[in-house]
């Protein structure tokens, strides 16, 4: 596994880069957008920074998970990852409904950790038979990153929407939409349970 800063062909780059990217806001990552979606609950567009750095946290425990996983450092189970993934939705949503601060920084980079190992298996695979392994994951982690973005402006517009335009106040708007969070994500984690 090579890690030397060779040029990667910029296809390559866009191919891992495609592949963060869907990570976050393909049909199949809900697990992945129901967190996103409950971390940005508590936040407005007024927050933008303090969201940005609390997603940027999530994203570098995510990328230490996959680096640690490609070097072979690590392995979990994917049956417990797969059960745990829920389990952080189901804290962070449960975190909005008690207090109107939010998840925390250290919080999001330890489930970064976790939800980084639900998809270690895959691209452990995919980046074994590469030889820029660095270059690999810096272009899934962009995407990643980028994606996550993408989905939070869309979160914030969508909360400005009904705070401003309908005049839903903020704390309902979190009750409704952290509900709604820890609802799915329970039904997740109990559909998961590894034993």
């Amino acid at each position: 596994m090579n890690f030397e800063a060779r040029s990667m062909p910029l296809t390559d780059f866009l191919f891992y880069f495609k592949l963060g990217w869907s990570h976050i806001v393909s049909l199949d990552a809900l697990d992945h957008q129901l967190f996103i979606l409950a971390l940005v609950a508590v936040f407005t567009s007024k927050n933008l920074k303090q969201v940005l750095i609390l997603v940027t946290a999530f994203t570098i425990g995510h990328s230490l998970t996959l680096l640690l996983s490609v070097l072979d450092i690590i392995r979990f189970s994917s049956k417990w990852i797969e059960f745990f993934i829920p389990c952080t939705i189901v804290i962070t949503a449960l975190v909005n409904l008690t207090k109107r601060k939010g998840t925390n920084y250290f919080l999001a980079l330890v489930f970064g950790l976790i939800h980084g190992m639900g998809f270690a298996n895959t691209i452990r695979m995919m980046l074994a038979k590469d030889q820029n392994i660095g270059w690999g994951l810096f272009g899934f982690n962009i995407g990643l990153e980028v994606g996550q973005i993408f989905f939070v402006f869309i979160i914030l517009c969508v909360t400005w929407f009904f705070l401003s335009v309908i005049r839903i106040r903020q704390r309902d708007w979190i009750i409704f939409v952290s509900a709604a969070v820890f609802s799915l994500a329970l039904q997740m984690a109990l559909q998961r349970i590894p034993f």
